[in-house]
């Protein structure tokens, strides 16, 4: 993990003729590297979830330009709540630290396991497989922006289950930026209702592609997710690009309990929606 302890005194002296400039290398602690696990794994509607993936990197030191993938893991993930639990082991595809499935059988509500076998040390964590109502309507409107020019907002609608208490993770991806951005809503004031997510850019203009996103998600990866977004921010980068702070997932180090990693085991359904601006 990158631990930073800078204190940097800065002097200018302004010279009429002449300017200095001095290269100044400054030694940065670095604490050693930690398993970071990305361990989403997520059932499209219309599709049977059979292909998913699970992927291992480290972190490095400060100066590193690559993030280096965690070859060599052993990694499944069991289906527990059958009386006879179901094993789905992932292969690492060469040694770029993604593992595939190619088997995998997705059932609503049950609860499953991760294991993972890293040089020496064995990590576990424990998630039910979340459900995700559908994407129901989509609707666009112009609102008037800061200086005056049109903005165009758009919004996507669900339905809320309100026998429950629901966490989602909604997100939203133009071809402006790299990667999707994310929010956590939950239906403490929606119970039953109608939800919906709201998108707004002050950069689209008629014919942009929006893609949509839906997922519900554990009242546990809610507060994580909030809390990596909170220190990330979703405008410039993944929700798993490794954050400025540790945030702490669901996965325990059953070796070294405190050596844990970071990342998050989460399964759920994912409804998705593409829209053009009109």
């Amino acid at each position: 993990m990158k631990n930073i302890k800078l204190y940097i005194a800065l002097f200018i002296i302004s010279l009429s003729v002449i300017s200095c400039e001095d290269v100044v290398d400054v030694d940065l602690d670095t604490a050693p590297p930690k398993l970071v696990v990305d361990a989403s794994i997520k059932w499209e509607k219309g599709t049977a979830g059979e292909n998913q993936r699970i992927k291992l990197t480290t972190t490095t030191d400060f100066y590193s330009n690559t993030v280096p993938a965690a070859t060599g893991a052993v990694i499944t993930v069991t289906n527990i709540t059958p009386s006879t639990p179901v094993t789905f082991q992932f292969i690492e595809d060469g040694q770029t630290g993604e593992y595939l499935c190619t088997n995998f059988s997705p059932v609503i509500n049950n609860e499953y396991i991760l294991t993972i076998s890293y040089k020496g040390q064995t990590y576990t964590s424990k998630s039910n497989f979340m459900p995700t109502p559908i994407i129901a309507a989509t609707e666009q409107s112009v609102k008037p922006g800061i200086d005056g020019k049109d903005v165009y907002e758009i919004k996507f609608y669900w339905q809320d289950n309100g026998t429950e208490d629901n966490f989602y993770l909604v997100g939203a991806k133009n071809a402006s930026i790299v990667y999707p951005e994310y929010g956590v809503l939950s239906d403490e004031f929606f119970q039953g209702n109608s939800m919906f997510a709201l998108y707004r850019d002050d950069e689209l203009k008629k014919g942009d592609i929006i893609q949509f996103s839906l997922q519900g998600i554990t009242e546990q990866y809610s507060n994580y997710m909030n809390k990596l977004l909170n220190i990330a921010g979703s405008d410039g980068g993944s929700p798993f690009a490794t954050p400025p702070a540790t945030v702490r997932g669901n996965i325990i180090n059953q070796t070294n309990p405190n050596d844990y990693p970071l990342g998050f085991f989460h399964l759920s359904e994912i409804d998705s929606d593409t829209y053009t601006i009109q």
